[in-house]
């Protein structure tokens, strides 16, 4: 008896804190959803006799108890605010969209789908086969080779540690038997190293793998359908955007589908997978990195299809991890095979700025080269869409502000979803673009090359052969190994950006941070502010996907709500009118930039068009006739979208440049931001000669621009507009954080005269610059305390031989190049071509009166 209760403790005893932690969390969740939901009045209907009533009304006083809380505690000053906009029409909020629940004609005369529609829904849903390809890769030949591979390379590196530099002369005379007698003595076994890589392949595979499987996809939708009405007040869909994968699945059966969202919320790796299952379309697997491998979380990921992925995959810098590499590569190749499709988030990281980051081309390389070396017939690539009216991960101040990251962890993650419970982040809207297959692209792109000439740039899928052995850039496919390749993963990854920046709704928020930051950073009446917002829908109309409708002035009271107080505040003046201005701090500038920045890339073509002029124009008394010739202005804007190529996709790879450049300033034209000497002159100034000029302008397609510059001589020079300064201004602003952010970059590179620095030390001392400035009141723009734009002008210092940029011991080294280090004329002619990006508002252009 007595040992048997001993057995009985030490059982207990044994039961792991990570398996209690586990049941803890999972008991939570049951709780808050009893507690959040209608469950205790469906079981109170369910069974009557088990008089659950006094449980319901407890509920009910509780949550009236709330309420009255709350709107006790509202600010009088604030109005009342409505809980949602509406989404837009041919949209659907898959919160309240259950296709597989409900009674279903010439079935059963009851279905309990009617009774459980979130269950019937998660139950009826199609299932498919998820093959696991673990152990496909680990038999595969190729890792074999890869294995015996890396085994090889750390016993060179371990002869080299015991004997130096007399291992180069014994390689030299080519004594194998000397050689290993020598190691035998040394104790360095060949074997030993084999089986330990093969181990590492073992491990490497299982930390890696996915467990997609439909049951977990199922359980998990279903508490999705029950949570994320608790902090969202819909996901948003384009109905026709479903039938158009379904349709897509359809016609091609065999071909992957290969879902490329842009990264905002680490929520965003299991929406995409959940509107997937409820739509009845294959769950992908999904590239996740590594630091998500936290306690609970990490599973539940690995079981919706998150296959894990190192940041870094080269440990030790300049030196490649040729088995790591290999399993990843194959993990890829093979799930592609066994028709898998996959997801990936072609940024690497979730953005912190709100705009889209540069591509990286390491997951698509595989997946092209897959194709080029015929192991799948295609793939259809899909652009995703995802923005938010608020951010469920909070914002990123801390890390534009040059301070350390905290990472993931299972403290930190139960701690954000306890505070998403309490909040509400509005809508979440996800758009799926049209697929274009990766067989198509690469015609596409070879026709291109044809047309101009270039055929060493035509890529021949027949001629991509998988390599094997060491090379000087790559092994197997993890990077491009050609640079014909690596041209042509770069300009599929950079459409597929652009085409998912264009493609983002603009939400709510999004337009209200926008108009606040470029219109109105000293505040505005909700009247003016609701009119600013009418304009701004009338210029996206047609051009972006607006993600809410309804009257202004509801839609700007419904974003101020969902800011909130720390970011946006509404005050009422001494006449009564409610006025709403941006929160004074850095903070709040920051994360207000966060939702403006979405819009951002639309304008700025535009943006740098008319700062570009406005830098062109002669220092003359008469204003109204200065003038600048239309070819200098193309060509020095040209010159200055250079300036931001790592901060923005400006145009896709099958576009010319300097095309949109015209188109977009015609549009300028239109808007009457610039004038030409006929325009100034003969066009009329009322709402027919507008429509005129736009029907005119919407006949021209890119190649009739061509036409039009061949008679660049003989066309009118742009004039000032002193009719529409204010609008000059608005359109300048969009643009101007950004550009003092690389001004003071490049000024900063002075103290880089012959001295060396940590990179992390350079940006630390930059960002302390800015935010002297800001203070100071230099620099307006608190936003532009960024390290991420610092990064991205170092790039660009790097790009043009500015500076130089050294590893030692995994620490990147800055230091300025010779040429620049021996000329201080040299260094001030860089600070002065980026000080041509800066607006000068200060001038008297912007001071003129209408």
């Amino acid at each position: 008896m007595l040992t048997t209760v001993l057995n009985f403790a030490q059982r207990v005893a044994e039961i792991s804190l990570l398996g209690g932690i586990e049941i803890a969390s999972v008991a939570l969740i049951v709780y808050y959803i009893f507690a959040k939901t209608r469950a205790p009045v469906i079981i109170a209907g369910l069974f009557p006799n088990l008089n659950l009533s006094y449980r319901t009304s407890y509920l009910s006083k509780i949550n009236t108890i709330r309420s009255d809380l709350l709107v006790t505690l509202r600010s009088s000053n604030e109005p009342k605010t409505q809980n949602s906009v509406a989404h837009g029409i041919g949209t659907q909020n898959m919160l309240e969209l259950t296709p597989h629940s409900g009674q279903k004609p010439f079935k059963k005369l009851f279905d309990w789908g009617v009774l459980f529609p979130y269950v019937a829904q998660v139950v009826r849903s199609e299932k498919f086969e998820y093959r696991q390809v673990t152990e496909i890769v680990h038999n595969d030949a190729v890792l074999k080779h890869a294995i015996k591979q890396a085994a090889e390379q750390t016993l060179r590196e371990q002869r080299y540690a015991k004997n130096g530099h007399r291992l180069l002369t014994r390689s030299a005379s080519g004594d194998q038997e000397a050689q290993e007698e020598e190691d035998e003595k040394r104790g360095i076994s060949y074997q030993a190293i084999l089986r330990k890589q093969e181990q590492r392949a073992i491990s490497i595979l299982k930390d890696m793998g996915s467990t997609l499987n439909n049951g977990l996809l199922a359980f998990t939708s279903w508490i999705l359908y029950k949570l994320l009405p608790c902090f969202l007040s819909g996901v948003v869909t384009n109905t026709k955007q479903i039938e158009m994968l379904k349709t897509a699945t359809e016609r091609s059966p065999g071909t992957p589908l290969i879902f490329v969202p842009l990264h905002r919320s680490h929520l965003d790796y299991i929406m995409v997978t959940w509107i997937l299952t409820n739509n009845d379309i294959r769950s992908p697997l999904v590239a996740a990195g590594n630091n998500l491998q936290i306690p609970v979380f990490g599973g539940l990921l690995r079981g919706l299809g998150a296959f894990f992925i190192k940041r870094k995959i080269d440990p030790v810098e300049g030196k490649k991890d040729v088995l790591y590499r290999a399993a990843l590569h194959l993990y890829l190749t093979h799930a592609l095979k066994q028709g898998h499709n996959v997801e990936f988030f072609i940024e690497g990281g979730r953005t912190r700025t709100g705009k889209p980051c540069m591509p990286k081309g390491g997951i698509l390389s595989v997946i092209v080269n897959a194709f080029m070396d015929g192991s799948i017939p295609d793939a259809l690539l899909v652009p995703v869409s995802v923005n938010y009216e608020r951010l469920v991960d909070g914002n990123f101040v801390r890390e534009q502000k040059g301070e350390k990251k905290i990472p993931e962890s299972f403290g930190k993650a139960i701690s954000g979803i306890w505070k998403a419970l309490k909040s509400n982040y509005g809508l979440m809207r996800i758009d799926f673009n049209e697929p274009y297959s990766i067989r198509e692209l690469v015609n596409s792109y070879n026709k291109i090359a044809r047309e101009d000439g270039n055929i060493a740039k035509v890529y021949k899928p027949s001629a991509r052969v998988l390599q094997h052995n060491q090379s000087t850039s790559s092994l197997y496919g993890t990077d491009v190994v050609c640079e014909e390749h690596r041209n042509l993963i770069e300009s599929i990854s950079r459409q597929v950006v652009f085409d998912c920046a264009a493609a983002t709704s603009v939400m709510s928020t999004n337009a209200i941070a926008f108009l606040l930051l470029t219109r109105f950073r000293n505040g505005a009446e909700e009247q003016i502010l609701s009119e600013a917002l009418d304009d701004l829908r009338n210029s996206l109309s047609g051009c972006k996907d607006i993600g809410f409708s309804g009257e202004s002035s509801q839609i700007v009271a419904y974003a101020c709500d969902l800011l909130g107080s720390g970011l946006v505040t509404r005050t009422r003046d001494e006449n009564g009118r409610l006025v709403i201005k941006p929160v004074n701090s850095v903070e709040s500038f920051i994360e207000l930039a966060y939702y403006s920045n979405m819009l951002t890339p639309h304008f700025a073509l535009s943006s740098i068009l008319l700062t570009t002029f406005h830098s062109l124009l002669p220092e003359t008394e008469n204003k109204k006739d200065a003038a600048v010739s239309r070819k200098k202005l193309i060509d020095t804007a040209l010159e200055n979208c250079q300036i931001y190529r790592y901060e923005f996709i400006l145009n896709k790879p099958t576009q010319v440049l300097e095309n949109l450049l015209y188109q977009q300033l015609d549009d300028l034209l239109i808007s009457g931001c610039v004038l030409t000497e006929e325009l100034h002159d003969d066009l009329p100034n009322g709402v027919e000669g507008r429509r005129l000029a736009n029907a005119l302008a919407d006949c021209l397609d890119e190649d009739d621009y061509d036409d039009v510059r061949a008679g660049e001589a003989d066309e009118p020079k742009l004039l000032f507009a002193s009719e529409t300064p204010a609008q000059q201004r608005y359109i300048c602003e969009v643009l101007a954080p950004f550009a003092w952010t690389y001004v003071t970059v490049a000024q900063s590179l002075q103290i880089l005269h012959k001295n060396s620095m940590l990179e992390s030390e350079f940006i630390s001392f930059v960002i302390n610059d800015l935010s002297s400035k800001v203070k100071r009141g230099s620099c307006i723009y608190a936003e532009s305390i960024s390290t991420d734009s610092v990064r991205n002008c170092l790039k660009l210092l790097e790009k043009w031989s500015v500076i130089e940029v050294c590893n030692q011991q995994g620490m990147r080294l800055i230091s300025l190049n010779t040429l620049y280090e021996m000329s201080r004329e040299s260094l001030n002619s860089i600070v002065k071509k980026i000080d041509a990006i800066v607006p000068k508002f200060n001038s008297g252009y912007f001071s003129v009166t209408p």
